[in-house]
């Protein structure tokens, strides 16, 4: 399953740049996709997203998938004036098939991003070729290719709500272990109190992207939380681990929350 993503990704076909992806064009499991051209924030920067609409009973995921799956990814090329992009990832619901638990999203992915024009005095023009993982019974690749409209005079709500939805940056660093395993590294976490009922925890290692990383098991001890992962670079052995690198992300009830780092213990 770790390898699931690059195979999905190299199946994927070429579509042309449309402002919203045709009947015709769209891959199965999707009713639409298109970029919600948004609007112009008040440091002259571009608040878009992409909306993908599902058919009933498929997902698509998030930026870490879990234990298979295959992220959104973006091709820029097309676009003109364009700096960077910052993206805005509304957080994700665990979905379990069988043992695997994958994190992603059912219905509809509003997915915000803030893009930087090069030049601020020129108009920024977006069109993006984007790749990703459908699934239902079984997983395909999808690929669309699509070009926002120009920005609107105001906040469009649907992107406004989607904003809403992603995780609040919080300064807590859940106490954690490292124990090398066969093949990488296992992390043990204990979730904050406020989080004790967490439907979702995803650990991350930005910085270390060609690194495996499962989805995170939940048990109980003693009335804590304790949330598990495991780590597998591509050569397959321990490695030194750096606990400050992580990103952790905690969904529950209550809302969601961020957190960067870990303090080690013992």
């Amino acid at each position: 399953m770790r390898h699931a993503a690059a195979a999905l990704l190299g199946l994927c076909l070429a579509l042309p740049a449309l402002s919203a992806a045709s009947a015709e064009t769209l891959p199965p499991g999707l009713d639409a996709a298109r970029l919600l051209p948004g609007w112009i924030d008040a440091e002259g920067r571009r608040v878009a997203a992409l909306e993908l609409r599902l058919k009933p009973g498929w997902k698509t995921y998030w930026r870490s998938p879990g234990d298979s799956g295959l992220p959104p990814v973006f091709d820029w090329q097309a676009s003109r004036n364009l700096r960077d992009v910052e993206f805005h990832w509304p957080a994700p619901e665990a979905i379990r098939s069988g043992e695997d638990t994958s994190l992603g999203y059912h219905d509809v992915l509003v997915l915000p991003f803030t893009a930087r024009p090069r030049d601020p005095a020129l108009p920024l023009d977006l069109a993006a070729s984007v790749d990703f993982g459908l699934c239902e019974r079984i997983c395909v690749p999808g690929r669309v290719s699509l070009r926002a409209g120009p920005a609107a005079d105001a906040p469009d709500p649907r992107i406004a709500e989607a904003l809403a939805r992603v995780p609040a940056r919080v300064a807590a660093r859940p106490a954690c272990r490292l124990d090398e395993i066969a093949d990488g590294m296992r992390l043990e976490m204990d979730l904050p109190a406020a989080m004790t009922g967490a439907q979702v925890v995803a650990v991350e290692l930005p910085d270390r992207p060609e690194v495996w990383v499962s989805s995170a098991a939940l048990r109980d001890e003693d009335g804590t939380t304790i949330a598990s992962a495991d780590f597998v670079p591509p050569e397959a052995k321990p490695f030194d681990l750096d606990a400050d690198g992580l990103r952790i992300t905690l969904v529950g009830a209550s809302g969601a929350v961020e957190m960067r780092g870990c303090a080690p213990q013992g």
